[in-house]
């Protein structure tokens, strides 16, 4: 019996860590960059609205998951790009050249 529960609540516990994870889900956002920082991983971008953010449209500064986005782009460019907060700050996990 107890061997059943314990399977079933980790059961459950699997399911919702899955819809928590889909909900929480970067979505694509629409974006310019306007700086770039290589030493400190930074990105500036004017970008509309991050939905999984709940963020209207700005201009701000991002860090970067990988510095190596920061080759991929230069200033002028339009992207799409996703962000997420990770470890507190809002950072760009995903970015490319709009087409």
């Amino acid at each position: 019996m107890r061997k059943s529960a314990a399977a079933f609540v980790t059961t459950i516990a699997i399911a919702l860590g899955g819809i928590a994870a889909a909900v929480a889900q970067a979505v694509p956002a629409d974006g310019q960059v306007t700086k770039i920082d290589v030493a400190p991983r930074k990105i500036t971008l004017k970008h509309g609205p991050i939905k999984n953010l709940e963020m209207d449209s700005m201009t701000m500064v991002f860090r970067v998951k990988d510095p190596a986005m920061l080759e991929a782009v230069k200033v002028g460019d339009k992207v799409k790009f996703e962000a997420e907060r990770v470890n507190g700050a809002i950072t760009v996990t995903k970015i490319e050249k709009a087409r």
